[in-house]
């Protein structure tokens, strides 16, 4: 096979598979490499916002999506300790339906989209070990294949699209701009037999300083996730001995005034719980001379905001725009690095740092609850809150209208 191409991509999931894409359609000759084989499964909410479905559109996936009796959802439902916040999700794109797909199809009819392009070359149950390089540019990897055989590739840039152990990030020696740590633990399984919440919707429940998240996902399933601070060592314990126990037993106890623990209670898990215990808010530098990150290698924030699989698709089609503009500016990598750190920062920052926020878990005070009440009792503010999640508009315009309703009280 060949051994020299224009982009290296190790990791073949959402952002490496859309990277290929778009490189391939632009003429780039492009090696995508994973350790894992497909389809298989990944930690991951598996949500994603009808932005992200005119994207999978674009892309060419989303009539697969369809085919695997997929729930689809056209409202939120937020409820902050008893003020409820609930409302259709803003169009975008002429898209109104929101989805969550479990990635063992997601991650799949991605990669089957790249092996589709003429300039895409696919390489599963590749692990890369090492980066090469010439003086202090990357030129390419070293890694293993399935039978244990040392291989050597090169490219004039190695994309990271490995995940938020990148270790292309470590390799680069990327510098890390921002760190957040979250207090909090995420406990998560997958129930057949819940109950829907009148129409299927996405479902937010915070009370005191847990959360619970609901998603309804293929095959009549839900993904039920629980979010709960680190500090309480008891319920921690609790989890880590019988993940499925602890969770019926927090809807019950803590989410008394809400149907949760009655819907759960005739549900069936379908599969061993996850945790994802200790996480970070993180940003890196996204580019150096020969390498670049893309998806969770560049940036990671609090899994309730949801905006995981947006940022993956969406940020490898931000790398491959950079990247096509500025094919032939050999060289100037200082330049095409502050380009490509502008503008993901430019799409991204705004809803990191409402990630950060989350993570920090702050109980909800008197006033922030005044301030809900009156969010849920205007359906235009509701529209602008809930449009910050698929970027209908963003939380300034949130902001204006909510200040204009409260100009109007007073």
């Amino acid at each position: 096979m060949e051994r020299t191409y224009d982009a290296i991509i190790t990791g073949a999931r959402l952002a490496g598979s859309t990277l290929a894409i778009y490189l391939a359609k632009a003429g780039f000759k492009v090696l995508l490499v994973d350790r894992a084989t497909f389809p298989s499964d990944t930690l991951s909410t598996n949500t994603f916002f009808n932005n992200t479905v005119a994207l999978l559109r674009e892309l060419g996936v989303m009539e697969e999506v369809l085919t695997t009796n997929v729930t689809p959802v056209r409202a939120i439902k937020f409820q902050f300790e008893d003020t409820v916040i609930e409302e259709p999700i803003p169009v975008v794109d002429g898209e109104d339906t929101a989805y969550c797909i479990r990635r063992t199809y997601l991650d799949d009819f991605l990669l089957r989209r790249a092996k589709s392009e003429q300039n895409v070359t696919v390489r599963e149950r590749f692990r890369v070990t090492d980066l090469l390089s010439e003086g202090d540019a990357v030129t390419g990897v070293k890694g293993v294949d399935a039978s244990g055989e040392v291989e050597e590739f090169r490219a004039s840039l190695v994309v990271g699209a490995d995940g938020r152990n990148s270790l292309v990030r470590k390799l680069a020696n990327s510098e890390q701009k921002i760190s957040s740590p979250s207090t909090l633990a995420i406990y998560f399984g997958c129930f057949s037999n819940f109950q829907h919440d009148g129409n299927p919707k996405f479902e937010v429940y915070k009370r005191r300083e847990n959360m619970v998240i609901l998603f309804p996902t293929n095959d009549d399933t839900y993904v039920v996730t629980a979010n709960f601070p680190l500090e309480n060592k008891t319920l921690m314990e609790e989890f880590k001995r019988s993940p499925e126990a602890a969770l019926r037993l927090l809807l019950i106890e803590q989410f008394p005034n809400t149907t949760l623990s009655l819907r759960l209670s005739a549900a069936k898990l379908v599969e061993p719980m996850k945790g994802l215990l200790g996480y970070e808010n993180y940003w890196y530098k996204g580019m150096g001379r020969g390498w670049a990150l893309v998806g969770d290698a560049i940036c990671f924030k609090d899994p309730a905001v949801a905006q995981g699989i947006h940022d993956a698709i969406y940020g490898a089609k931000i790398l491959a725009d950079v990247l096509k503009r500025n094919r032939h500016k050999n060289g100037q990598w200082d330049q095409i690095a502050d380009e490509y750190q502008q503008a993901i920062e430019a799409e991204f920052m705004v809803r990191f740092y409402m990630g950060c926020e989350i993570s920090k878990n702050d109980p909800i005070t008197e006033q922030q609850d005044a301030v809900n009440k009156l969010i849920s009792s205007h359906p235009s503010v509701i529209e602008k809150f809930l449009g910050i999640y698929n970027y209908a508009n963003e939380p300034a315009d949130f902001e204006r209208e909510l200040m204009k309703i409260m100009s109007n009280l007073s």
